[in-house]
């Protein structure tokens, strides 16, 4: 090995070195890009329960708040009464699919993706959202408790639909306005 090295020159051994620090960067920086691309389109892709199609039990009726939301988290669902009705409102935006959550203090449903929002009932209020947010069928069962059908899905009502006149309560939960 001594020999090996004997017979180069101090610049062959400098620029081997820079030559092998620039191609491991090179390899990393491709390996970034191409990891941080495939996050960033599981990000972007619809969240899909495990039990789409099938019935979920949303509960007693009567627990349901008069105004607010109750979230079933694992179903990706959220139950609003709005007069005597009760609504069922997927909590997957209609745009690009990312999760939308209701924010209690703008009272309001917020897509944290690209800003569309929505009214406690899940009608478009603003954004890149080509409609409200999507329904699912409700029912009740024997016992009294909602049964939430998966598989009827509802497209949300287009923008201009407003139906309820509830202003935005207070400050937005992260959605940057323009």
């Amino acid at each position: 090995m001594g020999v090996a090295l004997a017979g180069m020159a101090r610049g062959d051994m400098s620029s081997s070195r820079r030559s092998f620090l620039v191609r491991t960067w090179q390899v990393a920086a491709v390996v970034g890009v191409g990891l941080g691309g495939v996050l960033t389109l599981n990000m972007l892709k619809p969240r899909r329960s495990d039990r789409q199609g099938s019935f979920v039990d949303g509960g007693d009726p009567r627990d349901l708040p008069t105004t607010g939301v109750v979230d079933l988290v694992d179903e990706r669902i959220s139950l609003v009464r709005h007069d005597d009705d009760v609504k069922a409102l997927s909590q997957v935006c209609p745009h690009l699919g990312c999760a939308v959550g209701y924010c209690e203090s703008s009272g309001q449903f917020e897509c944290p993706c690209h800003g569309s929002t929505f009214n406690r009932i899940g009608e478009y209020r603003s954004g890149p959202s080509p409609r409200g947010l999507d329904r699912f069928g409700v029912s009740l069962a024997d016992d009294g408790h909602l049964m939430i059908d998966t598989a009827m899905v509802i497209d949300g009502p287009p923008p201009g639909d407003e139906t309820i006149d509830e202003p935005v309560t207070g400050p937005s939960c992260g959605i940057e306005e323009g």
